[in-house]
């Protein structure tokens, strides 16, 4: 009978603890990296998430320091409003970086576009001027691109070579295999891993394609693209030298001029 009364009173003293505000401490998460005044943390799987579908912080426009108008949150995605005017983008558009430069790392998110719709992922971008110093060069000539694509409405993906500029494709390079984006309208899951060189792009659970940049074959690629050196020499200068000095750069997202959504986007470090 004692015992019993004792195990009570332990239990008791323990609801009043509680009751009191006596919570055990929650454990302080690892602080990543800080953009702009915010600390970005590593959750329990080891990843950043760098877009959490309530704001825009640590995102800024390619070349300026906010965020277009024409990208916003809708339904807790990173949203595109297209303009319809593919390639020629409008002074309330324009693509959108996150503002910290990652070196190794796997990149993770989802996207579906709307009928028609064309956009791409960067990375490893550069920021880079005109020579004349007064505009910014167009981000995919420092940056290798994961295509964003609906297959089957939009022309791109019936261009290029082998099917080189369908989804999850580097784009205008290497073709992903097997291809198996989803019909427009609903969600793909994407990861790219970039490690001391070899890039990996994945696509709905599959890895589809493999490369590895600074190599030989590298600037085989490029030589063979509309990239080269004969074609384009400064997209050729910068993208044989991927992510400059120090192999690191820019994650960005396209403004194509077309209706596309992000979610779920995040990064795991693997320095």
């Amino acid at each position: 009978m004692k015992k019993f009364i004792f195990v009570l009173a332990c239990m008791s003293l323990a609801l009043l603890a509680i009751s009191c505000g006596n919570k055990p401490k929650e454990s302080k998460k690892e602080v990543a990296f800080e953009v702009a005044g915010k600390q970005f943390t590593v959750d329990k799987d080891g990843y950043v998430t760098i877009f959490d579908g309530k704001s825009l912080d640590g995102w800024r426009g390619y070349g300026k320091d906010h965020v277009p108008s024409r990208w916003g949150i809708v339904d807790g995605c990173l949203a595109f409003k297209g303009s319809g005017t593919g390639e020629g983008q409008t002074n309330e558009g324009g693509d959108i970086i996150f503002d910290h430069k990652f070196k190794n790392f796997t990149l993770e998110f989802d996207w579906k576009v709307e009928k028609g719709s064309n956009s791409g992922v960067f990375y490893l971008a550069q920021e880079v001027k005109t020579p004349d110093g007064k505009h910014y060069e167009p981000i995919y000539i420092s940056a290798p691109e994961y295509q964003i694509l609906d297959n089957e409405n939009h022309p791109d993906a019936q261009l290029g070579v082998d099917g080189n500029r369908k989804s999850a494709s580097l784009y205008d390079m290497i073709p992903a295999k097997p291809q198996n984006a989803k019909p427009y309208g609903e969600w793909n899951t994407a990861k790219i891993m970039v490690y001391k060189g070899t890039v990996v792009h994945g696509q709905n659970g599959q890895n589809v394609l493999e490369y590895h940049l600074w190599t030989p074959k590298w600037t085989e690629m490029l030589q063979a693209s509309k990239f080269s050196e004969e074609a384009w020499p400064t997209a050729f200068k910068l993208l044989n030298n991927c992510g400059g000095d120090n192999h690191e750069g820019f994650i960005g997202f396209q403004d194509h001029g077309d209706n596309v959504y992000f979610r779920n986007i995040r990064v795991k470090l693997m320095d």
